[in-house]
C-alpha cells in the first residue's frame, strides 16, 4: 500500500461515521462563540491572517464555492459513476445545483441586506454622512465607507461549504478499482485538506472580524441550509436525495 493509500484510508475511517458529520457543525458553533468572545475581549493580537489581503483569503476564500464544485463535481461522477445507475449520479449533481443554489440565494440576499439597511459615510468613523448616496456601489467607487447590517458571508460559506463536502465524501469507505483510484484519492485528499482549510479561516473570521451577530446569523445559515438539505429534505424520495452507500469493492 503506497502512502498516499494509507493517507486517505485514515481519512475515509474520519469522515465515514455519520457520528463524525455531527462533530463538524458543533465545531462550527462552538469556533462562532469561542472566537466571537476573544474578538469582544480583544484578546487576540493582530497576525497575518487579520489582513484581508492574506493569500488564504484572497486566492481561497474568495472563491471558496468554486473551489467546492472544482473539487465535488468529479469526484461525484467518478465515485458514483462505475456501479451506480446514470440517473442517481444525475441526482447527485442536482444536489451540487441545490447547493449552489442555496450559496447564490444567501450571499446576494446578504448583500440586499447590507444595501437596504446601509449609509455613505466620510470615513469609518460616521462623522460626515454623505445621505445623497443610496447605493453601496457608487459610494465605495468614490472611495467612502458604506455602513450597514452585513451579515458575514465568509461565516456562511465556509461552513456550508465544508458541511456539503463532508456529507459528500464520507460514503467513500473502499478503494475504487482501476484508473479511478489515484484519481479519487487525489479528489480524497484534497477536499479533507479543502475542509480543514475552512475551519481554520473560519476560526480567522471569528477571531478577527465582524460583530458576534453577523458572525451568528452568517454560521446559522449555513447549518441551517445543510440541515434542511442534508438532515431533511434529502430523506424524501421526492430529493436528489442522500450519496450513495453502495461502496465499490476494492479489486485486486
Amino acid at each position: 500500500m503506497t502512502n498516499m493509500d494509507q493517507i486517505v484510508k485514515r481519512l475515509r475511517a474520519i469522515w465515514k461515521f455519520s457520528a463524525d458529520r455531527v462533530l463538524l457543525p458543533c465545531a462550527f458553533s462552538l469556533i462562532c462563540i469561542i472566537g466571537s468572545y476573544l474578538k469582544e475581549q480583544d484578546l487576540v493580537p493582530k497576525s497575518y491572517f487579520s489582513d484581508t489581503k492574506n493569500v488564504l483569503n484572497l486566492y481561497f476564500v474568495k472563491v471558496s464555492w468554486g473551489w467546492t464544485l472544482f473539487l465535488l463535481v468529479p469526484f461525484v461522477i467518478l465515485s458514483n459513476s462505475l456501479k451506480s445507475p446514470s440517473v442517481f449520479v444525475l441526482r447527485r449533481l442536482c444536489a451540487l445545483v441545490v447547493a449552489t443554489a442555496v450559496w447564490y440565494i444567501c450571499v446576494n440576499t446578504y448583500d440586499l441586506i447590507e444595501e437596504a439597511t446601509g449609509s455613505c459615510y466620510e470615513t469609518s468613523t460616521k462623522e460626515v454622512i454623505h445621505g445623497e448616496l443610496t447605493s453601496k456601489g457608487i459610494c465605495r467607487k468614490k472611495g467612502f465607507v458604506w455602513d450597514g447590517y452585513d451579515i458575514s458571508g465568509h461565516s456562511f460559506i465556509l461552513s456550508y461549504s465544508a458541511l456539503v463536502i463532508s456529507e459528500e465524501m464520507a460514503s467513500m469507505v473502499e478503494d475504487a478499482p482501476g484508473f479511478r483510484k489515484p484519481l479519487l484519492n487525489g479528489l480524497y485528499l484534497s477536499m479533507s485538506i479543502i475542509v480543514y482549510l475552512w475551519l481554520f479561516m473560519f476560526a480567522s473570521t471569528s477571531v478577527y472580524f465582524h460583530s458576534p451577530m453577523d458572525k451568528f446569523v452568517g454560521t446559522g445559515c449555513g447549518l441551517l441550509g445543510w440541515y434542511l438539505t442534508y438532515r431533511v429534505w434529502y430523506r424524501n424520495p421526492l430529493s436528489p436525495g442522500l450519496p450513495s452507500k453502495r461502496q465499490v469493492k476494492h479489486h485486486a
